[in-house]
């Protein structure tokens, strides 16, 4: 019995360990991306340009998200921080959502673990979502509901990652080019990635040790019946498709896992049986995980966040059903391999020769970040309320990689 257990755990711990290997450079790169963005835009004058819930805001709103971190706590505080400052509420909740669900990273994710219609998949599934759930909040939160939360949003309640929020690190130039070439654009590149990395890690290696224990220790034909795809289901597909997108998002909610951390359960749902939209639907429910729902409730209220909750569901929802038709109608949807081996932890391929070049990357990066007055501006990140934040990374020595001033 005891071999028995620790040959599973084992198992469980060489699955994991294989998928973190096979993604290391996709989130190395992802995050590289990431940081080069946010460290050419700056996020201080976003209330500004999120003014209304019109279109054109919302299309900016998108913009930004899709330039900024992908995690989700800092997303939700970046959202509070526009809505506290005088941004519209919807045009927020639209950043919010393109943030965790348009970015870089997260697409790079689904390439190398399910392939590049998954990551099509997400990135139009996104694009689809943002609509509906502004359309939803209209419909939801009338505006006597949202000065009401954001009357709650300028309280100030803890959540997590508000020092995310705070930090403004973007830097100044003629160009984007010039900005990045700069000494300043190269630190604050390299203090955007160590930061995400900070807020990610948790939910990666939680998500990697679930997906892990799942595919070496649940029957795969737990999934399928789950998402209604096993017999007596198996002879009508219709069934899943349409039942899989609504399951998707309340699987994600138990997980306790957000943002890219629940890529590598979404690859082992896939190859238990779940719907293609299922999975879809799955991976844009890091939004509504209940450690996030509880933070809505605190930046919000309880009546906003439960509208919030019934809002995005119903958009992620949609959104997984509508990728599920539109890739059936151009018959593009994914054929699934259930015996189809997992990658080899470590093989001279080309993943390891990529992450061998993602980790010098961020080797030089993590040397940037420690010579530059990053540990404090990584301390302050999650600084309790009332404590004084770093605008930026320390002046004086480093001025002159400083970012903006």
């Amino acid at each position: 019995m005891i071999a028995m257990l620790l040959h599973a755990g084992l198992m469980a711990l060489v699955m994991a360990a294989a998928m973190g290997w096979q993604m290391l450079w996709a989130l190395v790169l992802g995050f590289l991306i990431s940081g080069a963005i946010q460290a050419a835009v700056s996020h201080k004058d976003m209330a500004k340009l999120l003014p209304d819930d019109r279109w054109p805001s919302i299309v900016k709103a998108s913009a930004l998200g899709a330039a900024s971190s992908s995690c989700s706590y800092a997303a939700a505080a970046i959202a509070r921080a526009i809505v506290k400052t005088g941004g519209d509420f919807r045009a927020a909740m639209a950043f919010q959502f393109a943030s965790t669900n348009l970015v870089v990273e997260l697409g790079l994710i689904l390439l190398t673990l399910m392939g590049w219609r998954f990551m099509a998949a997400s990135w139009i599934g996104g694009l689809v979502m943002i609509p509906i759930v502004v359309g939803l909040m209209r419909l939801l939160m009338s505006r006597r509901r949202i000065a009401t939360a954001t009357a709650v949003a300028r309280r100030d309640a803890p959540g997590r990652m508000e020092g995310h929020a705070a930090m403004d690190m973007s830097v100044d130039g003629p160009t984007v080019l010039a900005r990045l070439l700069s000494g300043k654009g190269f630190t604050a590149v390299a203090h955007f990635f160590v930061m995400d990395w900070a807020s990610l890690w948790t939910d990666l290696l939680l998500g990697l040790a679930i997906a892990g224990a799942i595919g070496a220790w649940v029957p795969a034909t737990v999934w399928a019946h789950l998402f209604l795809t096993a017999p007596p289901f198996a002879a009508h597909p219709w069934v899943g498709r349409l039942a899989g997108p609504l399951i998707g998002p309340l699987a994600a909610m138990v997980t306790f896992v957000c943002s890219v951390g629940n890529v590598p359960l979404a690859a082992v749902l896939w190859r238990g049986g779940a719907s293609f939209g299922g999975v879809i639907a799955f991976i844009f429910g890091d939004l509504i995980v209940l450690p996030l729902l509880d933070i809505y409730r605190r930046y919000y209220g309880l009546k906003a966040a439960a509208l919030m909750f019934v809002a995005f569901y119903l958009a992620m929802a949609l959104a997984g059903l509508v990728v599920e038709g539109l890739f059936a109608l151009l018959h593009l949807t994914p054929i699934r391999n259930p015996g189809a081996p997992m990658a080899p932890l470590f093989a001279w391929d080309a993943t390891t020769w990529l992450d061998l070049g993602a980790l010098a990357i961020a080797a030089v990066l993590g040397w940037r970040f420690l010579s530059t007055g990053g540990p404090a501006m990584l301390k302050a990140m999650e600084a309790p309320r009332g404590r004084p934040r770093p605008h930026c990374a320390p002046d004086s020595d480093h001025e002159k990689d400083g970012r903006r001033p």
